[in-house]
């Protein structure tokens, strides 16, 4: 079990809501390498230019797995949210990468809306 992709912030905070309770700091971390097959591909694909999608499809699925690894620890220390969410990279070995995403576990509770006075207000002059 994890929370929703749409609690985890690079912000401080969330609009119309307030931080409850600060369960501490939750990463979420894969180790990645590339594999022979892929480095040759990678290499015809810089021959003619552009994006090497190889490479792009590697580190996009490393960044979701971490992403994923977060939101599960967020959830196993008892929070709803992330704040402050952030990815590192790190090479570990030649060809082999560490990503790492990593937030504030948070519980959040919405704000109640003010009851709107229902009475008119009306200025007078003196």
């Amino acid at each position: 079990m994890s929370i929703q992709a749409q609690w985890v912030t690079t912000a401080l905070g969330f609009d119309g809501y307030r931080i409850t309770q600060h369960r501490g700091v939750v990463r979420g971390i894969t180790v990645r390498s590339r594999n022979v097959i892929m480095n040759v591909g990678a290499w015809v694909q810089t021959l003619f230019g552009g994006n090497i999608t190889l490479y792009t499809e590697l580190c996009e699925h490393a960044r979701q797995e971490a992403f994923d690894l977060m939101r599960q620890h967020a959830a196993a220390v008892g929070a709803n949210a992330v704040v402050s969410m952030r990815y590192d990279a790190n090479d570990v070995a030649p060809g082999v990468t560490e990503v790492l995403a990593y937030g504030t576990a948070v519980v959040i509770e919405r704000i109640p809306e003010q009851a709107a006075d229902s009475s008119p207000t009306v200025q007078t002059r003196p």
